[in-house]
């Protein structure tokens, strides 16, 4: 949402706060200065016509496209049915770009107000004219035209408004020195601006509203007055009660550094919180240096050593902790050669991304070419990084605080799918019910280890990968317990999982990251009380939510890149039972009797034989398709049914299916062809609500959770009695000092 005096205005403010690399109306198709140059490299008329006649997201643009390639505002309107109006008012903005692309920037005070006035972003108008934003803003600022900020009017100007929403746009002065009046209204306390996540999408959702919103809790108690930015109105951050000021902006440097300027004037503006938002405000980390304007917490550097992959090596290598092989490549033959040497699969993606946009697990040369072909450019500016994937390995999050001085350790939670579906696609328990306490200290240690050494302030998130030892070694899978640590990757911000973890330990953890920030010691924290040692004697399940059935044609499988819109907690005191209450939750709720499907890939098939048999002792019928019916036959389970694939004729799975024949569906598969084949399975079996499982981890998990459901009914408590009944504090251990507690150089 984006708020001006105008309609132009407030257009392409909320443009430009879509962070979809808009800066305004921005060319769709081959660019209109491109016609010189490449005859063939033109729009056809019927390209546009087709694009306007088709409600997608981007049919503004191809509006504005259309002005820009001589349609008229009726030709338009009988093709989208857009209101006349809004198309005058668009073809205007497209006029003055016209204008500007021919004659150059305003000369005055008068023209750089006429122009932003419409909404021109400072790197709009550097796009058009090829030059840097920088150099704008400096024409700008001086010609003295500077943004006003206005109060959200809610009493219809009967009564002085009080709500705390501000918003920006230009006004005229009726004297050359003269600067438009605010209407800010501060208080004498010290301020603190926190950035928000702006829109929703896969990968950066309300999870960091969360954290935003207990900052501003915190340090409003902490005497602080908080001034929220961000443009989601669907979010807790805008409501009128949370933050003391609320400015509805583009998360964008422009607009950011325009409002810390205008604060600035009204008293002192104590620095600026990124790490909360996800990637959206940490992308404004370096203006806002550039800018002399505080960041609080964790220096920007630190958060870019742990995404800069030779940096974040060499930091490794020197704490002597191992991370999978890899290798960062800028082109196509860097990326064979590593491939090469590293061997497959691979892990591969491009760099900065945030919710494994674009990543993908590849087993061969020819995948890799057509996954480089299809998703990526490589270049020096865009790299890609390439992992060797940690073949039956369990993942573990841990999310710490840290004051640069002391670490705590908030959560250690256990992936239940195994390592190479993304972190935001698994279910996951705290606390972990499958890894060695040995194991646990040691990944608590080497994450106390990486906090001091990049001297964070405030929160960190650690991806640990664990393995059974030899299971590198093709010859053998590995055996024993797992005991091969690597470290996937280091998020020196706040992540998804922080309200998960302090749902499920009782833990104010972003509270207690704001108020270090801020510049409070965690020790303080303890004595205070409001951060202590802990033992859970529940368990706590987290596990996603996907949007499959509002989407045809989407596959269910899971991967590196990811799906989930959305999760859901389920607390017990048994973990099977919590994994089942989570599973309730996510609409995929488990049968408790019924008829099984099972058909999974050629190297799940001798894993499948125990889940099989627990199935079947369970009281439950199976039916499988011929390879994996074979295999289990041969194993002793005599009663599974053959049932035949789509592709060998009706009779089949997804007849079983759609007549409501099948309970659960336990289908993992490799391959195109096999994605393919299997493919009406899985879509079918999610349209029927039939439960479902992709991965044997999560299966094995579920079938667990079916036979604690066979044995008792479900038990409701509110979080409170749970936290308070099932987890203890420990204030300390028999050497007298705090367990999650470590101090530098220890």
């Amino acid at each position: 949402m984006a708020m001006g005096r105008n309609f132009e205005e407030s257009l392409q403010k909320a443009l430009r706060s879509l962070e979809a690399n808009l800066t305004g109306f921005n060319e769709v198709g081959p660019k209109t200065s491109d016609k010189n140059d490449d005859p063939d490299n033109t729009l056809h008329p019927d390209e546009i016509r087709a694009a306007l006649a088709t409600p997608t997201p981007q049919r503004l643009l191809w509006v504005a496209q259309a002005f820009r390639n001589g349609f008229s505002v009726e030709d338009i309107h009988n093709i989208a049915k857009y209101d006349p109006w809004f198309l005058t008012r668009i073809k205007h903005i497209i006029d003055t770009e016209r204008d500007i692309i021919e004659h150059g920037l305003p000369i005055n005070p008068e023209q750089w107000l006429e122009l932003k006035k419409l909404g021109f972003s400072d790197a709009r108008l550097a796009e058009l004219r090829d030059v840097s934003e920088e150099s704008v803003r400096t024409a700008r600022h001086k010609n003295g035209v500077f943004p006003v900020f206005k109060r959200v009017d809610t009493c219809a100007a009967e009564i002085p408004s009080q709500t705390p929403y501000m918003y920006s746009c230009y006004e005229n002065v009726s004297e050359p020195d003269e600067r438009p009046v605010s209407e800010i209204e501060p208080t004498d306390k010290p301020k603190i601006v926190i950035l928000g996540s702006g829109p929703n999408r896969i990968g950066q959702g309300i999870e960091f509203d969360y954290a935003c919103v207990h900052a501003v809790y915190a340090l409003q108690d902490a005497g602080y007055e908080t001034i929220m930015v961000n443009c989601n109105p669907e979010t807790v951050s805008t409501d009128y009660d949370t933050a003391d000021r609320l400015y509805f902006e583009p998360l964008t440097a422009e607009d950011v550094l325009e409002l810390i300027d205008a604060e600035s004037d009204h008293g002192l503006v104590k620095g600026v919180i990124v790490q909360l938002g996800g990637q959206t405000p940490l992308s404004l980390t370096k203006p806002l240096q550039d800018a002399g304007i505080p960041v609080l917490g964790t220096d920007p550097d630190a958060i870019d050593l742990a995404e800069d992959r030779e940096r974040f090596h060499a930091l490794l290598k020197k704490l002597d902790l191992k991370q999978p092989p890899n290798a960062l490549v800028r082109s196509e033959d860097e990326a064979y050669e590593a491939a090469e040497r590293l061997g497959f699969p691979l892990v591969i993606r491009p760099s900065y991304v945030l919710g494994g946009r674009a990543m993908e697990i590849v087993g061969s040369v020819k995948e890799m070419q057509n996954y480089i072909r299809r998703a990526v450019s490589i270049s020096g500016d865009s790299p890609v990084l390439i992992d060797r994937y940690l073949k039956d390995a369990i993942e573990v999050d841990v999310d710490c605080l840290c004051d640069g001085h002391d670490v705590f350790i908030a959560g250690v939670m256990e992936h239940i799918e195994e390592a190479g579906v993304h972190s935001g696609d698994s279910a996951c328990v705290i606390p972990p019910h499958s890894i060695s306490k040995d194991i646990v200290e040691e990944m608590k240690r080497q994450t106390k280890d990486i906090a001091l050494s990049l001297n964070v302030v405030g929160l960190m998130n650690v991806q640990f990968a664990i393995r059974k030892q030899g299971s590198h070694d093709p010859e053998h899978k590995g055996d024993g317990a797992y005991t091969e640590i690597y470290i996937l990757e280091v998020n020196p911000r706040a992540s998804r999982t922080v309200p998960f973890v302090a749902k499920a330990t009782g833990l104010p953890i972003a509270k207690c990251a704001a108020r270090i920030m801020a510049g409070e010691k965690i020790i303080n924290l303890m004595q205070e009380g409001v951060l202590h040692d802990y033992e859970l004697l529940h368990w706590a399940v987290k596990a996603p939510v996907f949007p499959f059935n509002r989407f045809p044609g989407t596959d269910i499988i899971l991967g590196p890149e990811m799906k989930s819109t959305g999760e859901v907690m389920g607390l017990d005191t048994i973990v099977d039972e919590a994994f089942g209450k989570a599973m309730l939750a996510a609409d995929n709720a488990l049968p408790t009797s019924g008829r099984v499907f099972l058909s999974v890939k050629d190297a799940d098939k001798d894993l499948l034989i125990p889940i099989a048999r627990d199935l079947e002792r369970l009281g439950f019928d199976l039916v499988a398709t011929t390879g994996t019916c074979s295999r289990l036959q041969d194993a002793g389970l005599t009663s599974v049914k053959r049932i035949n694939k789509v592709l060998e004729g009706q009779p089949h799975i997804v007849d079983a299916l759609i007549n409501g024949d099948i309970d659960l569906v336990i289908n993992t598969t490799i391959g195109p062809q096999a994605l393919s084949d299997s493919f009406s399975i899985r879509r079918t079996a999610l349209m029927n609500k039939v439960p479902y499982f992709t991965l044997l981890t999560s299966a094995r998990a579920g079938v667990a959770a079916i036979e604690s459901l066979q044995k008792v009914d479900l038990s409701v408590k509110s979080i409170q009695e749970r936290i308070a009944e099932t987890s203890k504090r420990i204030s300390k251990d028999q050497s007298g000092t705090n367990k999650n507690i470590a101090k530098t150089g220890t």
